[in-house]
C-alpha cells in the first residue's frame, strides 16, 4: 500500500510545502492498515463466545477504524491545507491508537486478533507521532 501512497503523492502537482513525504505517506499507510485491522478485530470480537467481556474492545475497535480512516483521508488532500486541522486530526488518531492498543493488550493472550490489532495500533500511533514531530 505505501507504494501507491508514495506514488500518488509524487504525482500531486503542487509543493507540499516542505512535508517529508515519506513521513506522510507512511502514516497514510497505516492509518488504513489500522483501519482494516481494527473493523477486522471487532468482527472477530463479535464472533467470541465471551463476546459480552469484549464489548470495549468491539467499541475501542470501531471507534480507532473510524478516525483511522479519517485521518487516513485528510492526509490524503493537501489543496486548501490547514495546519491546525491537520495536526489535531494526526493527534486524535494517535490518541485513538493507543487508547484501542492498549484495550486490545488485555485480551492479546486469549485472542489472536486482539494481538494483532494491538500491533497495527501501535504502528499507527509512532507513524502519526512522527508525523506530527516532521510537521513541527
Amino acid at each position: 500500500m505505501i507504494d501507491n501512497v508514495t506514488s500518488m503523492l509524487a504525482t500531486y502537482p503542487k509543493d507540499l510545502g516542505g512535508v517529508d513525504r515519506q513521513k506522510l505517506a507512511a502514516c497514510i499507510a497505516a492509518c488504513f492498515e489500522c483501519a482494516q485491522t481494527c473493523t477486522a478485530c471487532a468482527d472477530a470480537c463479535l464472533s467470541e463466545d465471551m463476546v459480552a467481556e469484549l464489548t470495549k474492545c468491539i467499541r475501542t475497535n470501531l471507534d480507532c477504524a473510524d478516525i483511522c480512516e479519517s485521518t487516513g483521508r485528510a492526509l490524503s488532500r493537501h489543496t486548501g491545507y490547514d495546519a491546525n486541522i491537520t495536526l489535531d486530526t494526526i493527534k486524535a488518531c494517535w490518541i485513538a491508537c493507543k487508547a484501542c492498543a492498549d484495550e486490545c493488550e488485555k485480551h492479546a493472550d486469549m485472542h489472536e486478533h486482539c494481538r494483532i490489532c494491538a500491533e497495527a495500533c501501535r504502528r499507527c500511533a509512532q507513524a502519526c507521532s512522527e508525523l506530527v514531530d516532521a510537521l513541527g
